[in-house]
């Protein structure tokens, strides 16, 4: 996923300290990225893009970076000395994401032999604050990582950063395709959409279920039979469900549904889609497997018309991309009143992703009692114990809100009278706390979630996007919570 992209490297200095200062500033810089991309921590490949020494040659690097589609996002060092005034046009020119790296080439003070000339080369302490403060003083979006560019932790930090950055360009030709409307009369799953093109580059477009008929007439019983074959080797497959079984029927309707909905997705050029179970006519039952699958192959998901929650899963999963446990589309249950142990059972009516799940899963079929459809096909699990994050992002009207919330999913009981895929977390600080901060913040009860991913992720994406961010985690009291939301409204009323 990451192959075709590129991160820039751009080095500051100046012409006053002479030609072979130049050369040497070149030479370090050289050695630094080809450290970084021989380090094997990054996902994304570093290409140095040379020493600019010029308002005209930072102007004419930042211009190109925009107009790169390799080019992801743009890494900035002063390795001596940049007058910012020189950064002020390229900077304003510049819409690719930024991370200023407060780095320098040598590790330590090299106190027996440093002189003037060597004073006058490695200044990035000196650099770097002149770099930061044109930034600032031009409101500038951007990462800031410091530490020596060969730590195993600050390589870390550049590939978060990273991940964010090709996420954050995946999302600029997002297309996603909602099968219905909204649920009913639901405010939170709802949102502008020209606001959101504007804002992440989602493009939401609505298309009848009819146009999925008709990609599902399309489906021979050989491709069927093909994806029966790959539920029976990835998949426990209930008694009933196999060949033969009572309720095969529907498993075959199932996999009629997940094959036309990928083809159409591919068809259309989308990367997310959201269904809605008042508006499937013409298909068998609710897409519950297919959703299920499709997630697990990166497509975002949002179920009742939620393009939001469709798309930043589809975001989070770009993310994580190659990492080992997981993300997936969950939704607030109910609730398990127990003490310090309080939990919130997440699951939805089927569509939880199993790449989550804590045991290979079991391909059921059950009845549903919502949207008058046959009995759908769906695949069972829990997920596994560990730490997350869950996300959401909400229209406030006057801006966009994500909501970030640590949390720890725990082991949960069986449910053999509810048939879904499920998860149990307790969010932090704690049940009490964390359900009470998402509600004053105005989280929806659809969230992405994911193992892998930490705050760091959500709060670079954040800062890419300029949107507001509140985080919930060990750290929040409601006082002070109610205080950050409070100053929030001012500050984006100003």
């Amino acid at each position: 996923m990451y192959k075709d992209f590129e991160v820039w490297f751009v080095t500051g200095a100046q012409l006053l300290y002479g030609g072979d200062a130049v050369i040497a500033v070149d030479g370090h810089s050289n050695e630094m990225v080809n450290g970084l991309n021989a380090s094997g921590k990054l996902p994304v490949k570093v290409v140095y893009k040379g020493t600019v020494n010029s308002a005209k040659e930072v102007t004419a690097t930042l211009k190109a970076a925009n107009y790169d589609d390799k080019c992801i996002g743009v890494i900035t060092w002063m390795h001596t000395f940049s007058p910012s005034k020189m950064w002020i046009h390229g900077l304003q020119e510049l819409r690719k994401p930024l991370l200023h790296f407060h780095t320098q080439f040598n590790k330590e003070i090299p106190w027996d032999t440093m002189d003037m000339d060597f004073m006058n080369l490695n200044q990035s302490a000196h650099g770097d604050r002149e770099f930061g403060h044109i930034t600032a003083r031009l409101r500038k979006p951007r990462k800031v990582v410091v530490g020596h560019w060969q730590d195993p932790k600050v390589q870390d930090k550049l590939a978060i950063w990273m991940r964010v950055s090709a996420a954050w360009a995946d999302a600029q030709d997002m297309r996603i395709v909602r099968f219905g409307d909204q649920m009913n009369n639901v405010a939170v799953t709802d949102g502008d959409k020209v606001d959101a093109e504007i804002k992440f580059g989602y493009h939401v477009d609505y298309c009848p279920i009819a146009e999925l008929v008709a990609v599902q007439n399309t489906i021979t019983d050989a491709e069927v039979a093909e994806l029966l074959n790959t539920y029976e080797k990835e998949y426990e497959v209930a008694a009933d469900c196999k060949e033969g079984g009572k309720k095969r029927g529907q498993v075959v309707h199932a996999a009629r549904i997940e094959l036309a909905l990928r083809k159409f997705l591919k068809e259309k050029g989308a990367k997310a889609f959201t269904t809605n179970f008042d508006d499937l006519a013409g298909v068998d039952q609710i897409p519950g497997i297919a959703a299920q699958r499709l997630m697990a192959e990166g497509y975002g998901f949002g179920a009742e018309g939620d393009w939001k929650t469709a798309a930043l899963y589809r975001t989070m999963y770009v993310m994580s991309y190659g990492m080992p446990k997981g993300c997936s589309f969950l939704e607030d249950y109910t609730l398990n009143f127990d003490g310090e142990n309080s939990a919130i059972l997440q699951a939805h009516m089927l569509e939880v992703c199993p790449m989550i799940a804590a045991q290979k899963p079991r391909l059921e079929v059950h009845p549903l009692g919502i949207g008058g459809k046959n009995d759908p096909a769906r695949l069972v699990f829990t997920s596994k114990p560990g730490e997350g994050v869950a996300a959401t992002i909400v229209d406030m009207g006057n801006r966009f809100r994500m909501i970030v919330n640590v949390v720890d999913c725990i082991e949960s009981k069986p449910l053999p009278k509810l048939p879904v895929a499920s998860s149990l977390w307790i969010p932090r600080p704690n049940f009490e706390v964390g359900a009470a901060a998402w509600i004053l913040a105005g989280g929806t009860h659809h969230t992405s979630f994911s193992y892998d991913l930490t705050v760091e992720y959500m709060e670079d994406f954040a800062e890419i996007a300029g949107i507001e961010l509140v985080v919930i985690d060990e750290n929040t009291n409601i006082r002070d919570f109610r205080k950050e939301l409070r100053f929030n409204e001012v500050y984006y009323k100003l």
